[in-house]
């Protein structure tokens, strides 16, 4: 006898898509639209850069 493989209820999928769906509406009403990361990686006081922003001065 073979067994029959249960099957998830398209409600809950749905339900599941639709909150995911209205959450990246939210997000993109906040932020705009495109890719906005989350997490940023922490940059090194050492990491070399070219900018006068990050230049230290000497006195």
């Amino acid at each position: 006898m073979k067994k029959r493989k249960k099957r998830v209820q398209s409600t809950s999928l749905d339900a599941f898509k639709a909150m995911r769906r209205g959450s990246r509406e939210a997000e993109q009403e906040l932020l705009g639209p495109g890719f906005h990361s989350t997490h940023k990686v922490h940059r090194s006081k050492k990491t070399y850069t070219r900018k006068e922003k990050h230049k230290k001065t000497e006195i």
